[in-house]
């Protein structure tokens, strides 16, 4: 079963509570997305353990419930 904008966007929050998170419906399928987040957690980090810890705040999702989430990642000061 997909998951809907609001739960990915909400889960991202959950696991990054400082993010500004916007989320996008690729193909208004409810099945391809893309997200894009920006956190002052970022600041520091390379895009690989940018990525990592919005994979972690989809708790095992990705592959699964949602099938494709394009993400893109930023610190305040890389926007």
């Amino acid at each position: 079963m997909a998951m809907d904008a609001q739960t990915i966007k909400n889960m991202i929050l959950d696991g990054i509570p400082d993010a500004e998170v916007k989320i996008e419906d690729l193909r208004g399928d409810g099945d391809h997305y893309a997200a894009h987040i920006i956190s002052p957690s970022f600041e520091g980090l390379n895009r690989v353990q940018q990525h990592q810890m919005v994979y972690q705040a989809l708790q095992g999702k990705m592959g699964n419930e949602l099938h494709a989430l394009a993400i893109q990642t930023s610190a305040p000061t890389q926007s």
